[in-house]
């Protein structure tokens, strides 16, 4: 395949690939866009929150949105996702209300939802062992011959991993239907990807036996149409495979973070002009999908999910104190107990 697939060029052109092409519909692009722009609104107001103190820390996906919703989008209800701790986009996808990932960084519970509800599991901050736990999961269903596809998504430092390098071993010899969604935002915390690889991190597949692709991370349809061609394969018994969605992080890698101190302005600039969300609004005018009132009426429907979020995080109770020790162990355990008895002692005191 090329080096870089594309379908939709930064100025809002549609292309067509005779290797891999997607057929959409107006109201299936639309859809792609409103999923979008809820998103970056879902990130900004979450940002917007921890910086007034209501959450303890955000991952930020700002210029990552094309790379989680066409993933998202491509999946089937039976497959499982496993993330990491910035796929907010993707959970939006699964139907996880924003409300319960904001209840995890604000740091009242230990999860916030049911994985089995949405087969998204919970975010993880230990970097690249998600992959372990999707390939061990995609064997499981392998073996309950189940036809559905596991997906793990992980960045370009966790490429470096051992846990994921492990994790490709297990995959390609066991044929297990796993997709690997690497999104290469070029930054693993402060460190370029020039740290990560001398190679295009898609081509670290073929040494593992499996299929590699590059696609341009901020087009939509590109991802869309590249992760629904890996999700089959899987499905189909053909085993895993290697999507590196080639994009960007506008913002820092965390709110702890300060980008500025190790990037210069002029390389955001340049990615700055390959928004995912303004190229589909560009495609959107142009084709005649959308018009000016459609985008009018999003953006109200924007707002409105921006201050549904705000009351919501901030009339999101805080738990017992002693509910820190209920889920430690799936069955009772005796230095858990302990320590509970000691701290309910302790806050007998007070």
């Amino acid at each position: 395949m090329a080096e870089l697939l594309q379908l939709l060029t930064p100025e809002g052109e549609r292309l067509h690939n005779d290797e891999i092409d997607l057929q959409v519909s107006g109201e299936e692009l639309r859809g792609l866009f409103r999923d979008m722009v809820l998103v970056r609104r879902l990130d900004t107001e979450a940002h917007a929150l921890q910086r007034q103190g209501e959450l303890g820390l955000w991952p930020p996906l700002l210029g990552q949105e094309a790379a989680q919703v066409g993933a998202g989008r491509a999946l089937h209800p039976d497959d499982f996702v496993f993330p990491t701790y910035r796929e907010h986009g993707v959970a939006w996808c699964r139907g996880v209300d924003p409300v319960r990932l904001l209840a995890l960084f604000r740091g009242v519970t230990h999860g916030g939802y049911d994985p089995a509800e949405y087969n998204f599991a919970l975010p993880t901050i230990v970097i690249g062992d998600q992959t372990l736990h999707a390939v061990g999961y995609a064997m499981g269903m392998q073996r309950d011959g189940a036809a559905a596809a596991v997906m793990s998504f992980f960045g370009d430092g966790a490429s470096s991993q051992g846990d994921v390098n492990e994790a490709f071993v297990w995959a390609a010899v066991h044929d297990a239907p796993v997709v690997f969604f690497c999104q290469n935002n070029q930054w693993a915390i402060s460190q370029p990807l020039s740290r990560q690889t001398r190679i295009p991190l898609y081509r670290r597949a073929e040494g593992f036996g499996f299929p590699g692709i590059r696609v341009d991370g901020n087009d939509v349809l590109a991802v869309l149409a590249v992760t629904r061609w890996a999700l089959a394969r899987a499905r189909a018994g053909q085993g895993p495979s290697l999507i590196e969605a080639f994009t960007y992080r506008m913002g820092a890698h965390t709110t702890s973070d300060d980008p500025t101190r190790y990037r210069v302005e002029e390389e955001l600039e340049q990615w700055r002009l390959k928004d995912p969300i303004e190229r589909v609004r560009a495609y959107l005018l142009r084709s005649g999908a959308a018009d000016a009132a459609f985008v009018t009426e999003l953006e109200r429907e924007a707002d409105a999910l921006a201050q549904r979020l705000r009351e919501q995080c901030r009339a999101l109770p805080d738990p017992p104190a002693q509910e820190m020790f209920t889920h430690v162990y799936s069955e009772p355990h005796a230095l858990v107990t302990a320590e509970s008895a000691w701290w309910e002692e302790y806050l007998g005191d007070d």
